[in-house]
């Protein structure tokens, strides 16, 4: 478990880095699914300083198995479970908000696949219906529409993606972002043109 503990961590960094989560939002995660759990990063934490024993372990039944060091778990843990619990076969949960494909969100505008990029996600973006962090009604909206792709928009808050690993899971965050910003940018030059 302290592998798959510092994987969280180090993906959760790593999003910071690209730019994909500002000011400690989004939140990350990666199945057990062999003990019926997951790993998720803890509620407001700081991933700079964030150690193994910080990353909170969640039963998939529901209830925490074992708190953080220095924290809660995130508010959106449920909406992770509801995911594991809707998709069986992933293994892991990114959620960020990162800017351009959270433009998207809040406009109700689909990322449309204007590049080669969008294979890596399956090209497929859907819509969650927006309730406010933390409630079960977005865990219930997130896991609902996440059964149609690997991709969900979460209308007016970011973006949920997931994979086999949590290196796939982050990397469709990546790809996502980068389709976004370029599609962006060609409405933009359509409205020049």
């Amino acid at each position: 478990m302290l592998e798959m503990r510092k994987k969280v961590i180090e993906i959760a960094q790593r999003a910071e880095e690209q730019g994909l989560c500002r000011f400690r939002s989004g939140n990350f995660s990666i199945a057990d699914r062999e003990n019926n759990r997951f790993l998720i990063t803890p509620s407001g934490a700081d991933r700079k300083t964030m150690a193994p024993e910080d990353i909170p372990v969640i039963s998939l039944d529901g209830g925490v198995l074992q708190e953080g060091a220095h924290g809660k778990p995130s508010i959106e843990t449920d909406m992770h479970r509801l995911c594991y619990l809707a998709r069986p076969e992933i293994g892991a949960i990114v959620h960020t908000h990162s800017h351009y494909a959270t433009v998207f969100a809040i406009k109700g505008i689909p990322i449309r696949p204007v590049a080669d990029e969008s294979i890596f996600y399956g090209r497929n973006v859907v819509f969650a219906d927006y309730a406010p962090p933390g409630t079960d009604e977005l865990a219930a909206n997130v896991s609902e529409a996440l059964k149609k792709c690997d991709v969900v928009l979460l209308r007016n808050h970011g973006v949920l993606t997931c994979g086999k690993d949590i290196e796939e899971a982050f990397l469709k965050a990546m790809y996502v972002e980068h389709v976004a910003k370029l599609y962006f940018h060609t409405m933009l030059l359509d409205n020049i043109g």
